[in-house]
């Protein structure tokens, strides 16, 4: 497991009874999380300091409970890279921490390359991995079917200071996108994406990860450049092996650019504690340049 473990200003405090208590700067919220079946809490005197807490439906999604007074929003930041923090419906706060393994590993990536690297970032959300490639000098094309996050996507990078490097933002249904990069023959060299379990394009396209993620891959292998730096594929969907990931990437972009390949877990430390959080899964393909 790659555990996110050079956060300064994101903690786990504790863990327990199906919930995780995070210190996002210096604002203490407490969010559902189902890998966390245990029931003691480590450290209970910590969990009486709490911001809001996110309480489940038992009809479905959930609502925030303010126990404090904070703000609507506000900044956190990791290493050189800003972004703003949001409570929103189901429990989300429009970033995902644990990310920051798959961060570190592109901007080396990218940093390393001495080629001109053109990023495709599908499923983009609010940009962190946009943000992460464009401080390691890369030019991104930032897709996501949801205007509201695309717009805070964009908050994210003029945070960062990098408003005025080389990136798009297209808000647009993934698989469509990417047939008309195919027609345009626009490449990439390297490409992201966080596909969810199930979701609707931006105009209801109906996307579900177990019957079109391989289609989706094998259909970016046409984008990519003749030399690719890496593939990446990120995922939450329950029940699917980071080795699922590691096969298509083999069937597909392995088949083709013969690289190295990886896969397994990502994970939350909790401080003070031996605890990890699991946080999904990812695979990568790379290649083997030095």
């Amino acid at each position: 497991m790659k555990i996110a473990n050079e956060w300064k200003e994101y903690k786990i405090l504790d863990m327990a009874d199906g919930q995780k208590l995070e210190k996002w700067g210096d604002i203490i919220l407490a969010r559902p999380d189902p890998q966390i079946i245990w029931k003691e809490k480590s450290f209970p005197n910590k969990w009486k300091d709490i911001n809001a807490t996110y309480h489940r439906s038992k009809s479905g999604g959930g609502s925030w409970e303010f126990n404090k007074k904070m703000p609507n929003s506000w900044e956190i930041h990791y290493k050189n890279l800003s972004f703003h923090i949001k409570p929103m419906g189901f429990k989300h706060t429009g970033l995902f921490p644990e990310q920051a393994v798959n961060w570190d590993w592109m901007i080396n990536k990218i940093k390393t390359s001495k080629r001109k690297i053109n990023v495709l970032n599908l499923f983009a959300y609010t940009g962190g991995a946009t943000v992460a490639c464009l401080s390691a000098g890369a030019s991104v094309c930032h897709v996501d079917s949801s205007k509201g996050m695309t717009n805070w996507a964009k908050e994210n990078v003029e945070l960062s200071g990098f408003q005025n490097k080389p990136v798009r933002f297209i808000i647009d249904d993934v698989v469509k996108f990417v047939n008309r990069e195919i027609r345009r023959g626009n490449k990439y060299e390297a490409i992201i994406m966080d596909p969810p379990s199930y979701g609707r394009g931006a105009k209801g396209e109906v996307w579900q990860f177990e019957e079109n993620i391989y289609n989706l891959v094998e259909l970016c292998t046409q984008v990519l450049s003749k030399e690719p730096l890496f593939f990446l594929i990120n995922s939450y969907t329950t029940g699917i092996s980071s080795t699922v990931l590691q096969n298509i990437l083999r069937v597909t972009v392995d088949k083709k650019y013969k690289g190295i390949i990886e896969c397994g877990e990502i994970g939350l430390p909790m401080e003070n504690s031996k605890l990890v959080l699991p946080c999904g899964i990812y695979g990568r393909w790379e290649s083997k340049e030095k």
